[in-house]
């Protein structure tokens, strides 16, 4: 007998929370479906072609879709092993982040849930080109520059197929977002996981900037609220003395740190 489609849902961890049918909601890691209207996508994309840049569960290449696009292109690195991995990440640890991904399985139970008709396509955001895919009227960049070692790179490929508006939300770092309002600085990590530059607002629209492209609006802070699948923990008052657990009292209290820019292709010298 073919699995129900809360069953199929209750199988996998999710990044995404999407309501899929009456009652079926996934549990994801993060609850974008609250901070939609923050997000400065226009209110209709009526013929306009879209891109989604690293979708995983889809929820903003779905949005899109809602809101009248014409198309919709979704792009994800499907397989963990050629994620952005610093030399000394841990098999256990690709492992681990790579069982939330599932392949991209999430997406296609959403889509097919949703009769939806996203096109998705295994591409990393370095190999966009616009001989192959063509250029987009819209692109959306979400929570995937600290993701990756050369975020400025990335953007400059996102430019070769952006036409139109880029909106980028991406995470921040919350206390140099506090000691350094306007100078652009980012921190480091690039040990065991898949996380590179924290940077505060300013270093964000400095990575826009430098790729290329005029920044309409933004820096703007938002706070992305966890969603029912983000790890329960227990208060620890010593966690204000940790980076880590400032950060967990911070996304439990107010959201995860994000900033919103909004930019256009600069055009070329003269």
């Amino acid at each position: 007998m073919e699995a129900s489609l809360a069953q199929r849902v209750g199988e996998l961890d999710w990044y995404h929370t999407i309501e899929l049918a009456p009652g079926v909601v996934t549990p994801g890691w993060l609850d974008t479906r609250r901070i939609v209207d923050e997000v400065p996508l226009p209110a209709s994309l009526e013929g306009m072609r879209c891109l989604d840049v690293g979708t995983f569960n889809g929820f903003w290449a779905f949005e899109m879709e809602r809101r009248g696009a014409a198309e919709v292109v979704a792009v994800d690195v499907l397989d963990p092993a050629d994620w952005d991995w610093p030399a000394r990440a841990a098999p256990e640890t690709i492992a681990a982040i790579g069982r939330r991904h599932a392949g991209g399985i999430g997406f296609e139970i959403a889509r097919e849930a949703l009769g939806s008709s996203v096109e998705r396509l295994g591409r990393s955001v370095y190999d966009l080109d616009p001989d192959e895919l063509g250029q987009f009227d819209v692109v959306y960049l979400g929570s995937l520059l600290v993701h990756l070692r050369d975020p400025v790179r990335a953007l400059e490929r996102v430019r070769e197929v952006c036409r139109g508006t880029l909106i980028v939300v991406d995470g921040v770092d919350p206390l140099l977002t506090l000691l350094f309002r306007r100078r652009p600085v980012a921190t480091l990590e690039g040990y065991g996981r898949p996380w590179w530059w924290n940077a505060n607002p300013a270093g964000l629209a400095r990575m826009v900037d430098g790729a290329g492209f005029d920044i309409v609006s933004g820096p703007r802070r938002i706070y992305v609220p966890p969603g029912p699948g983000w790890p329960a923990r227990r208060f620890n008052p010593r966690g204000v003395f940790d980076r880590k657990g400032r950060y967990g009292l911070l996304v439990a209290w107010k959201g995860d740190p994000h900033a919103v820019i909004v930019a256009r292709p600069a055009a070329a010298p003269a």
